[in-house]
């Protein structure tokens, strides 16, 4: 991985190429390339590092040719470096390639007896080898790309060109995402629409184990049999504009004050004044959710932290056991399936490789259906789900997830409402539930007034290098994103935990050189947070309190600081929270220098297991 383009064009395609790796920049590389045909010559540039270094080692000498392969790498075989970058050349042929190959190793090694020479340490030039052996036997490109991926166990996306065959260029797809860009005399791959939208607006979408040949005057979708197959073209609705940074230092802290637009975008025409609307999640939901007698929610990473907010609400209030588990466990243990159970897949990109996997695996154990909460309509997982809810964030370009989070809380609050009505929740308590949801757009954007105290504070935080988040109750999974955010983009150590847990362990790391950020809004559990903050102060820690305003919580900024957040109502208050975290993260990393938007090690959309 990460990410692709690919172009048959009439005209010179590298400068092409560029611009959509750019565009795919927020999910995260360490090395870039990109190869061009041209009068049965193959010209390639490669380059560790941004996309820029790429860039000026191809202006210092541009080639020109009408098809080519582009491709940004974070890396999963071999270090990163100019040898292990893409496009690998093999012959005649040249790849680039997202995903893992299992069996590189049998395939290599048989390779190296025929008397290959590989040059990198990657998986994909083992598929490079291969294509141009078979053509070498006689075979055309897609011929040879069939062949080939029959062969293959693991994931790929992955876009060929072959000097033998010039303004052709040969994709195919196993779980990793790729489409194909339709234009005028000109066709483009790539991993993700954001690469494409600057040369076209129309995509056709892959679907599992499709082969793409495209010329500039026409694009063919093959089956794995090799037999043509259709596949409908969509006008994507994603604007150049909407991923710009415009008046924002950071595209995360662009996305961090879209909070309130996407929340109510995510709301919008899905509830009302008598509650949730009906089939907001598929026409086909009302008889998948009434049987429902249980969730079973999978997720990674911050979507992980999404479900575990949603297990307190659904059972508090829809009064439904759930379960949460992270994607990549699931996957490898034989889990029990209660009859009637839901399943649930949370996932900003809709490709995450083992939220992805999960939910393919959950067809064969038993579950009533499956539920998808996304950010992207035409991803994998929602093609391919029973039931789903697109949650509007529109682009989330900084790899650290913030908009993303809070509309999949908004999903995911619609989702406890809609179960919730369904089991009998008391009519008043229900209706003052949907007013406080309603109104959650606005208690975001009242929280993001927090911005210049947050500032102040996180002068303090740049010095330290590890950090403690507590929470009680439904706090508790917004202490663990906040503790997150802080680790994945300011490389501060941060870890959370329940605050009733302090005394089993996590006290003896408390002193005055550890700051302690405690999620504190009024509830039944504060008192009990209360008690746990005065362990805190008793043994000499730096308290940092977000509360909104409950009494005897003015008394703990005397060893510390303390941040007043309007909650807006219980319901919502996880959703509120977790904009001052997002922004003390921010905020901390900018003083400190990091590279915000694309944290070392770290990629957007992980398509890999």
């Amino acid at each position: 991985m990460c990410g692709i383009v690919a172009a048959a064009a009439q005209r010179d395609v590298a400068p092409l190429l560029i611009v959509g790796l750019k565009a795919l920049e927020y999910r995260g590389y360490d090395s870039s390339g990109v190869a061009v045909l041209d009068h049965g010559v193959i010209q390639r540039v490669r380059a560790k590092g941004k996309v820029r270094e790429m860039e000026a080692l191809y202006l210092a000498n541009p080639f020109p040719g009408g098809t080519g392969i582009a491709h940004t790498r974070w890396a999963t075989h071999g270090v990163p470096n100019e040898a292990n970058a893409h496009p690998h050349i093999a012959g005649r042929v040249a790849i680039v390639h997202n995903g893992i190959i299992e069996n590189y190793v049998s395939l290599r090694a048989e390779l190296q007896a025929r008397g290959h020479v590989f040059t990198s340490d990657t998986d994909t030039e083992v598929m490079a080898a291969l294509i141009d052996q078979r053509i070498s036997q006689g075979m055309k490109l897609r011929e040879a790309v069939l062949a080939t991926v029959r062969e293959l166990e693991g994931a790929y996306a992955i876009a060929v060109i072959s000097r033998d065959e010039p303004g052709r260029v040969v994709g195919a797809r196993r779980g990793a995402p790729l489409l194909v860009g339709i234009g005028i005399g000109e066709n483009f791959l790539g991993s993700d629409a954001q690469a494409l939208i600057q040369v076209t607006n129309k995509m056709l979408y892959l679907d599992e184990d499709d082969v793409v040949e495209i010329t500039r005057d026409s694009v063919q979708v093959f089956g794995l049999d090799g037999h043509p197959v259709e596949r409908a073209v969509h006008e994507s609705e994603l604007s150049s504009d909407a991923v710009e940074r415009g008046e924002y230092r950071h595209y995360m802290q662009k996305e961090i004050f879209e909070q309130p637009r996407a929340v109510a975008d995510t709301l919008e025409a899905r509830i009302g004044p008598h509650g949730v609307l009906p089939n907001i999640f598929g026409i086909d939901s009302d008889a998948l959710l009434q049987a429902t007698r249980g969730l079973h929610i999978i997720a990674c990473g911050t979507s992980y932290h999404a479900g575990l907010v949603a297990k307190y609400w659904i059972e508090e209030y829809a009064r439904l056991p759930v379960s949460v588990e992270v994607a990549s466990e699931y996957r490898y243990r034989d889990a029990v399936v209660p009859a009637d159970t839901l399943f649930v897949a949370i996932s900003q990109s809709g490709e995450t490789a083992d939220t992805l996997a999960a939910m393919r695996e959950s067809r064969r154990r038993g579950y009533l259906g499956t539920l998808v909460i996304c950010n992207s309509p035409e991803s994998s997982l929602v093609r391919e789900a029973d039931l789903k809810l697109m949650t509007r964030a529109g682009p989330e370009i900084g790899v650290a997830s913030t908009k993303a989070f809070t509309t999949q809380l908004a999903g995911l609050a619609l989702l406890t409402l809609e179960l919730a009505r369904r089991n009998g929740l008391d009519p008043q308590r229900y209706a003052t539930l949907c007013a406080e949801l309603q109104h959650l757009p606005r208690a975001i954007e009242s929280a993001l007034k927090l911005e210049p105290a947050i500032i102040e504070l996180a002068g303090e935080f740049i010095h330290h290098q590890h950090a403690l988040f507590l929470g009680r109750g439904a706090q508790y999974p917004v202490a663990l994103e906040g503790s997150l955010k802080l680790k994945e983009i300011s490389y501060i150590h941060a870890e959370a935990y329940p605050a009733g847990e302090l005394k089993h362990g996590p006290l003896a790391l408390v002193d005055e050189h550890m700051p302690v950020v405690a999620v504190a809004p009024n509830g039944p559990l504060l008192d009990k947070l209360k008690s746990n903050l005065q362990e805190v102060r008793a043994r000499g820690g730096r308290l940092i309190v977000f509360a909104d305003g409950a009494a005897g919580m003015d008394d703990m900024a005397k060893h510390g600081a303390m941040l007043r957040v309007e909650s807006g109502g219980s319901f919502i208050a996880p959703a509120v929270f977790t904009v001052p975290l997002q922004l003390l993260a921010y905020h901390v990393a900018v003083l400190r220098g990091t590279d915000v938007d694309q944290p070392r090690n770290l990629a957007k959309s992980v398509t890999v297991e």
